[in-house]
């Protein structure tokens, strides 16, 4: 088993300017894919098939409010405007993804932790996305819707 020797990025693509933005520094980021289904039963046999809810995908990332970057993605959350995140590596080769692509965002909740005499404050940003696309080192490309 490999030790983890790699640092991962997170970029967004500004919708005002068209240029990319690196997120730093972050703490975390948690993207969640959603394919809910339950299986399909009938009177006459049990285990017939699947019944799928539609996918989903979520996302929420907390970043040190230093620099510009909180600003800006409090600006995009406040005027609901939709944008592309993108995490990839930054050094290493570890990570099991080239790139994970996260299209059409929207930022639904955004919380600023209180400011303290100690410590960086930072910023808690969750999210919804309409699609997402996952490019493996290994295996085929996987894409949500």
């Amino acid at each position: 088993m490999p030790d983890w020797a790699t640092r991962l990025q997170l970029d967004y693509l500004d919708p005002i300017s068209g240029s990319t933005v690196t997120v730093t520094p972050i703490d975390s980021f948690s993207p969640t894919f959603g394919m809910a289904g339950e299986v399909l039963h009938s009177i006459e046999q049990t285990h017939i098939g699947f019944v799928f809810s539609p996918q989903t995908v979520s996302f929420t990332m907390t970043v040190k409010a230093i620099g510009s970057v909180v600003g800006q993605l409090t600006s995009i959350a406040m005027s609901r405007t939709p944008f592309k995140i993108t995490l990839h590596e930054n050094t290493g080769s570890d990570w099991s993804f080239v790139r994970v692509v996260l299209d059409n965002c929207l930022i639904t909740s955004a919380q600023p932790t209180t400011a303290t005499v100690s410590g960086a404050p930072s910023a808690t940003f969750s999210g919804v996305s309409l699609g997402a696309t996952g490019d493996p080192k290994v295996g085929a490309q996987a894409s949500i819707p």
